[in-house]
């Protein structure tokens, strides 16, 4: 490539990626704050079930995001790339941002989770046409043995758009108050609202961007031809050869790759938070230094891709994957367990505080118990119950929250397995884009690619935190019996990639 051809395929990439990231960051701010949420838009009266309902919820919008890839796909192939994923960004923005206005369940009732729940369709259905769209516009402006390098940066958006949440998230959090316990009040309250409503001015400048860009060089050709698919739909899915395509590139690449994905990233997060009880700024920093750590590799592994192929890449991905995942969340669960660990007894706190019940003689008694440990570990212990007077009992279930604050050693280890995790993500994810857009013929591609993309990490992916967290409330002996899902779905994969797929190398396949 000369200097000028250099300039021009960076200046897509830019703008292809900008709205791309900022799209995921849309997407992810809702399961970022899941916690949060659940108690802004549900009853409080059980907070698992709140939890779990918006666990719900964010699958709700993996769920929704195939239908937005064929009503996009089809428009994307019928009159082009950039209006189309101009489109998604509009509305993707546009829903996030109404969200963070949304009153809470303690106002409107049952319409505040069913608002957040339509909003979380069209976030949904926006993102089932923004991928596809910026992964085919940058693979249709890429030289053809440069492919994967070139498309793998498109595949950091989605990792660093959890990051760039991940970090306005702690930064808003930090910023409300000087005095921490103020600020995490001021957070639950209202606080939360900003990382939304801040989506409104990043959108704002991504489609001032777009909007610069032009259309695909070989759509454009396609369509000064009269070339481009007359019905996209038909041509992808009622043809015998191309819809065999469409099932080998779900069922033997995105639907492993899609657990995989949300597994270490998005299930390790709630893994650290809700079942290892780490406290909420470390489990998110021990994310952000992670995935700061392995997005680089998604390069790697792309530019890799270019000169072995797609196929081994991504299949060792899943395999290091399925052997390790019970092993790797072990030893999250091990690192914090304070039964491996030495009490400094001395050092231990205990505060009780009684508050009366308004037009009652009962009070509200809470307990705050902490407890120290040799490596650095804190465990804070907060137990709420309610003491009758007249009957002189006491709560038989008491509300107990813990929240654990770890030591450098332990903190940094636990930097080192999610990182493990993220690494098999770049494997399976950096060459995925270029081994899609090389399946499919140009009228239909975006159509034809978009769909397995969505449905393996829309539907498969995206359920990963539910139904990983369903299994850990119903089987509650075993802290890992979620991980069965993630690990069945990427084994199958990995056996139907390795029988079926091809091993291209980028110059035997021309767009």
């Amino acid at each position: 490539m000369n200097n000028t051809e250099t300039k021009g395929i960076w200046k897509v990439i830019g703008a292809s990626s900008l709205g791309t990231l900022i799209e995921w960051y849309d997407f992810y701010i809702f399961g970022s704050l899941a916690t949060v949420i659940a108690s802004q838009f549900f009853p409080k009266t059980d907070p698992t079930a709140a939890l779990l309902s918006t666990l719900a919820t964010f699958a709700a919008g993996f769920i929704v995001r195939p239908f937005g890839a064929l009503v996009f796909g089809r428009l994307g192939d019928l009159i082009g790339r950039k209006y189309t994923f101009l489109l998604t960004l509009v509305l993707m923005g546009g829903s996030t941002f109404f969200i963070g206005c949304i009153p809470s369940y303690e106002k409107i009732g049952f319409l505040a989770p069913i608002l957040v729940l339509v909003l979380r369709l069209i976030q949904g259905l926006a993102l089932g046409g923004e991928y596809g769209g910026a992964a085919t516009y940058v693979a249709e402006h890429s030289p053809i043995n440069r492919r994967g390098y070139f498309t793998s940066w498109i595949q950091t958006t989605a990792t660093l758009g959890l990051f760039i949440s991940l970090g306005v998230i702690l930064v808003t959090r930090h910023a409300l108050d000087p005095d921490p316990a103020k600020s995490i009040a001021k957070f639950m309250d209202w606080g939360w609202r900003i990382p939304f409503l801040l989506s409104s001015v990043l959108v704002i400048v991504s489609v001032y961007i777009r909007l610069k860009m032009k259309e695909s060089p070989i759509f454009t050709k396609l369509k000064s031809e009269g070339k481009t698919s007359i019905n996209p739909l038909k041509e992808s899915f009622a043809h015998k050869a191309n819809l065999k395509m469409v099932l080998l590139a779900l069922f033997g690449a995105t639907m492993g790759q899609g657990v995989v994905w949300y597994t270490g990233q998005f299930y390790a997060q709630s893994f650290i938070e809700n079942v290892c009880k780490v406290d909420f700024d470390q489990s998110r920093t021990i994310l952000i230094w992670a995935i700061l750590f392995g997005t680089p590799f998604f390069v790697v592994f792309g530019a890799w891709s270019d000169k072995i192929g797609r196929k081994w890449i991504m299949i060792i991905g899943m395999l290091l994957a399925v052997v390790s995942y019970k092993y790797l969340f072990s030893e999250l669960l091990n690192t914090v367990d304070v039964k491996n660990k030495v009490e400094v007894l001395e050092k231990k706190e205990v505060k009780a505080t009684l508050t009366a019940v308004a037009g009652s003689t009962d009070s509200i008694r809470k307990v705050i118990t902490k407890s120290f440990y040799a490596d650095g570990l804190k465990v804070t212990e907060a137990k709420t119950d309610t003491l009758y007077a007249a009957q002189g009992k006491k709560t038989l279930k008491p509300e107990v929250k813990l929240s654990k604050t770890m030591g450098d050693g332990d903190y940094w280890r636990m930097v080192f397995l999610v990182w493990i995790m993220i690494v098999y993500v770049t494997m399976v994810y950096g060459p995925i884009a270029a081994f899609l857009v090389e399946l499919f013929p140009t009228k239909i591609r975006y159509t034809s690619m978009s769909l397995p993309y969505h449905i393996g990490n829309g539907v498969f992916g995206g359920l990963t935190p539910f139904i990983a967290t369903l299994f850990t409330t119903i089987y509650t002996n075993d802290k890992t019996v979620g991980l069965t899902y993630p690990i069945v779905v990427a084994a199958v994969c990995m056996v139907i990639g390795a029988v079926y797929i091809q091993n291209r190398v980028d110059p035997e396949v021309n767009l």
